[in-house]
């Protein structure tokens, strides 16, 4: 199997992107493809076609490619729970929450054999693997046990590509830096540089690009110009800031603000409305003024309960309250909306730890939500149950939670039926939702209905239905052609081929 690793020299530099780009420019040229990270650390989820869960970014690169997601392509996911611990999931499912000593020193010899099964199990699949590495391979206090870079390129045996920010500076000894520190044997696998988020004219890096080959031994295979506003989802938190930037709202434009939760998750739900273009996004922390945005969403998170106080420790729930009060709309998912409840009940102690805590809610919605001990993941069908959602196609989205909530009252409806069980709650004509499908406004005519609502209540005009999936086709594209505009992929492929019948270390 034809395969490389992208690695970076630290976080941040665009692996995700170019894997992802990869993938779809190796699919171009009829190779099918399963990208792959061994390691990933998010709480972006993805969850397959089993129910099972993996790193967003490894979804999105299946979907880039064109293949079905699936566990092997990201087999170990940790979702951080606080600063100490993390959740692990092994081939999609929960094994254990473990802090960072004790998953280093626990986990690595069966994260090694977890790895293995993975690769093995995609090589008898796949024509072609590109693996994702995870921050810098010369991580010096951590390589021993590391399960995300250079041993990882060693189980697949595969060359690397190293990839590294010149819109941070420093990118010289950055490089030299890296390379320096890894073994001869690493050393042997890079076959080549990526220079990323070049801004201005690429002629002023010609000499940049001759000193690098000539002084550090190693091709400069492409010198990639800044994207900026692509369509391809951000991995996790560290590019929400920037892709979620706030913006001058516009007379013209409706406003939605999405509270910025200390443990959010999958904050990917707020993707779909970067495709409208009548629509701006804000993030609201929790020390900012949530003002008077036409929509709050209230996101998932990996603790409920711990956001929930946060909020409280603020001031911020009682903004909420306030614009709640004064007729805003307001739609929780999952984790949010468990806080728009009146309580909630840590009776396994699967969010805090301290089973049978009991805390009051917001207060917004009458509902109550106890945290079980197994958690729920599926991909999910939800029909609406409104009568003025008759016309519509059922929802697709998908679950993944602890929790359970229960209406306490039946002067509201719910707000979808799943099979035959109901999820969430409709009030106050649809002002008022919270549900624990994620997804939710990936459904366009759904999606279009609830923005045509805040339009008509601006007097804005209606917009017309807009594919998220041929927006989201488009980007994969647009990121393929970003790519080899400048990377000769023919030649990579040769490169790589030239690689595995050398005489490098294996």
């Amino acid at each position: 199997m034809l395969g490389v690793m992208i690695q970076g020299t630290s976080s941040d530099v665009g692996k995700s992107f170019i894997c992802t780009a990869l993938c779809r420019a190796f699919a171009r040229r009829g190779l099918s493809v399963a990208p792959f990270k061994s390691q990933n650390m998010s709480n972006n989820s993805y969850v397959t076609k089993e129910g099972a869960e993996i790193g967003r970014a490894q979804g999105i690169q299946a979907e880039a490619a064109g293949v079905e997601a699936s566990v092997m392509m990201n087999p170990i996911l940790l979702k951080p729970r606080n600063d100490h611990t993390s959740e692990v999931i092994r081939f999609g499912r929960v094994h254990q929450t473990l802090s960072g000593k004790d998953y280093r020193r626990q986990f690595y010899e069966l994260g090694l054999e977890t790895i293995r099964e993975a690769l093995a199990t995609l090589e008898a699949e796949y024509d072609a693997i590109v693996i994702e590495g995870a921050g810098s391979p010369v991580e010096m206090n951590l390589n021993d046990r590391e399960l995300v870079n250079m041993k990882v390129a060693e189980l697949a045996d595969v060359p690397v590509i190293l990839v590294a920010d010149i819109d941070r500076g420093g990118i010289f000894a950055s490089i030299a830096g890296t390379l320096q520190l890894l073994s001869a044997q690493e050393r042997s696998r890079v076959i080549g540089v990526v220079v990323n988020k070049f801004r201005g004219d690429p002629e002023l890096f010609v000499s940049g690009r001759k000193w690098i080959e000539e002084n550090l031994g190693v091709e400069v295979l492409a010198v990639l110009p800044y994207l900026d506003h692509h369509r391809i989802e951000a991995e996790d938190s560290l590019s929400r800031q920037t892709r979620y930037r706030q913006a001058v709202k516009r007379h013209d434009q409706l406003e939605i603000v999405m509270i910025d939760l200390p443990y959010l998750s999958n904050d990917t739900d707020l993707e779909p409305f970067l495709h409208e273009p009548d629509v701006s996004l804000r993030l609201v922390g929790m020390h900012d003024q949530l003002g008077c945005p036409d929509a709050v969403l209230l996101p998932g998170t990996k603790s409920t309960i711990r956001d929930l106080e946060a909020m409280m420790a603020t001031g911020l729930s009682e903004q909420l309250k306030a614009y709640v009060r004064q007729g805003g709309t307001v739609i929780g998912i999952c984790g949010g909306y468990q806080m728009l409840g009146q309580t909630i009940i840590d009776e396994a102690g699967t969010d805090t730890g301290t089973a049978g805590l009991k805390v009051k809610g917001l207060g917004i919605l009458p509902v109550e939500t106890v945290f079980a001990q197994e958690k729920w993941t599926s991909q999910s069908v939800g029909k609406l149950v409104a009568p003025q959602f008759e016309a519509l196609a059922p929802l697709t989205g998908f679950e993944i939670h602890l929790g359970h909530s229960r209406q306490l009252t039946e002067s509201a409806l719910p707000f979808l039926t799943v099979a035959e069980r109901e999820d969430g709650i409709f009030a106050e004509e649809g002002r008022l939702i919270g549900s624990y499908f994620h997804h939710l406004f990936y459904n366009d005519q759904w999606r279009t209905w609830w923005l045509n609502r805040l339009r008509k209540n601006r007097s804005l005009p209606e917009q017309p239905v807009r594919s998220l999936q041929s927006e989201r086709q488009k980007g994969y594209e647009q990121a393929a052609d970003w790519l080899e505009a400048e990377l000769d992929v023919r030649r990579l492929l040769d490169k790589i081929e030239a690689w595995r019948k050398s005489d490098a270390p294996h």
